[in-house]
C-alpha cells in the first residue's frame, strides 16, 4: 500500500509522525513524507521525502499579518487563551500555500491513504481517504476542522484519528489508540550525558520554533540553578557564559535519548517535548504560553505529573519539587506506563488494512 505522510513545515509537527511512517515501511508499505522548510531533516531516516511548500511560505510574515489585521484574536493567542482563532488562520494559510503542491505529488505517485497531523489539512483536500495523526493533547479531528475551514480547498472530513494522548491526561471520543514514541531524529550525544549524574540532573529545552521570549524560562532556570543540589543541563542555550558550576550545556541533543537519565525536565510546553518526558516518565515543569503550551500546562498539572510556571516564578524551591516531589514520580510514572500500554506504531503498521479506510 501507498501511504503518504504529510506534516506542516515545522519539526514539530513532523517528528511526532516519523515512528509510525518508519513502521509502516517495516512492514512493506511504500511510504513517502510530504513536508518542507526545516522538517525537511528528516530525510535523515531514511524515507523518501519530498518537499511541498513553496519557498515563500515563512511563519513569521505570516503571524505578523494576522496580528495587525486581527490584534484581538493576537493578543488571546499570546495569553494562551485563543481556543483556535489564530493557529487555524495561521496554519489555514500554510495549507492553502502547500495544497497545489501536494495534489501534484498525489496525482503522479496516486497514494491509497494519506496519514496527516492535525495541522496539515491539506492532507485530507487530495481526493485520497484520509487519517489524522495526533500529535498533542488536543483533539486532532477538531484541529484539522478548525484549519480546513478556513481555507480555499475542499478539506473532506478524515475516515479516522490515531489518538496518541494518554487517557488520564486528556481522553477523546473515537478513534484508534496509537502509543505515542519520541522521536528527534540522529545527532551526537555526549557520553557524559547518557550516565548518572551522582545527583538528580534536571534537563532545560526550548522550542525549536523561534519566538518572542524564548531563552527567558532557561535563563531564569540558570539563576536559580546554584541553590539546587541537581545538575542542570541546558539544551541550546542562547548564552553559555558565566553559568553557575552546577549548569552545564549541550547543542542539539535526540531528547528520547538523553531523558532516561534525567530527574526532572524544565521546557516551553510543546506537545513533542511534553508527551515524550510523559513517555520516560520524568516529572517536568511546563512553561504556559501562546498556542497549545497554556493548555498543556494545565493538563499536566491536572494530572498530577508535572508543574506549570513561568520564568518569574521560578525558584529554587520550586525546581527542588520538581526533583523530590514523590507524588510527581508517582503520577509521571503511572503515565508512562499507561502510554507503554498503548498499541505501538509497529503494532498499527501490522493491522494497517484494519485500520485504513480503504472499503
Amino acid at each position: 500500500m501507498r501511504v503518504l505522510v504529510v506534516a506542516a513545515p515545522l519539526l514539530g509537527h513532523v517528528f511526532p509522525l516519523m515512528p509510525l511512517a518508519l513502521a509502516l515501511r517495516d512492514a512493506g508499505h511504500d511510504v513517502v513524507v510530504a513536508t518542507g522548510g526545516e522538517a525537511l531533516r528528516v530525510r535523515d531516516s531514511g524515507l523518501h521525502v519530498e518537499d511541498v511548500v513553496p519557498a515563500n511560505v515563512r511563519f513569521g510574515p505570516i503571524a505578523l499579518r494576522i496580528m495587525f489585521t486581527h490584534p484581538l484574536v493576537a493578543k488571546r493567542e499570546m495569553r494562551g487563551s485563543g481556543r483556535l482563532d489564530f493557529v487555524s488562520r495561521m496554519f489555514g494559510t500554510v495549507g492553502d500555500a502547500m495544497t497545489e503542491p501536494l495534489q501534484a505529488l498525489a496525482r503522479r505517485w496516486k497514494p491509497d491513504v494519506v496519514v496527516h497531523e492535525p495541522l496539515a489539512a491539506a492532507g485530507s483536500a487530495l481526493g485520497v481517504p484520509s487519517i489524522v495523526h495526533d500529535v498533542s493533547l488536543f483533539d486532532g479531528l477538531e484541529l484539522t476542522s478548525a484549519v480546513g475551514a478556513r481555507m480555499k480547498a475542499g478539506v473532506r472530513s478524515p475516515a479516522t484519528v490515531l489518538r496518541t494522548s494518554p487517557r488520564s491526561v486528556a481522553e477523546f471520543s473515537g478513534g484508534e489508540p496509537l502509543r505515542f514514541v519520541a522521536y528527534s531524529g540522529d545527532g551526537e550525544v555526549p557520553a557524559w550525558l547518557t550516565e548518572p549524574a551522582g545527583k538528580p540532573r534536571i534537563l532545560v529545552s526550548r522550542s525549536t520554533a523561534p519566538g518572542p521570549g524564548a531563552g527567558r524560562m532557561m535563563a531564569a532556570v540558570a539563576r536559580a540553578a546554584e541553590q539546587v543540589d541537581a545538575e542542570f543541563v541546558l539544551v541550546r542555550p542562547e548564552r553559555a557564559e558565566g553559568l553557575p558550576d552546577n549548569v552545564k550545556t549541550v547543542g542539539w541533543v535526540p531528547l528520547p535519548r538523553v531523558l532516561p537519565f534525567c530527574d526532572g525536565i524544565v521546557h516551553h510546553g510543546g506537545a513533542g517535548t511534553l508527551l515524550g518526558a510523559l513517555a520516560a516518565g520524568v516529572p517536568q515543569l511546563v512553561e504556559p504560553g501562546p498556542g497549545d503550551r497554556t493548555v498543556h500546562a494545565n493538563l499536566v498539572t491536572k494530572r498530577g505529573a508535572g508543574l506549570a510556571a513561568g520564568p518569574k516564578a521560578v525558584t529554587p524551591e520550586l525546581l527542588t519539587r520538581l526533583i523530590e516531589d514523590a507524588r510527581l514520580q508517582r503520577a509521571a510514572a503511572e503515565v508512562s506506563d499507561e502510554i507503554a500500554a498503548m498499541p505501538a506504531p509497529s503494532d498499527i503498521a501490522r493491522q494497517w488494512e484494519e485500520v485504513t479506510p480503504l472499503k
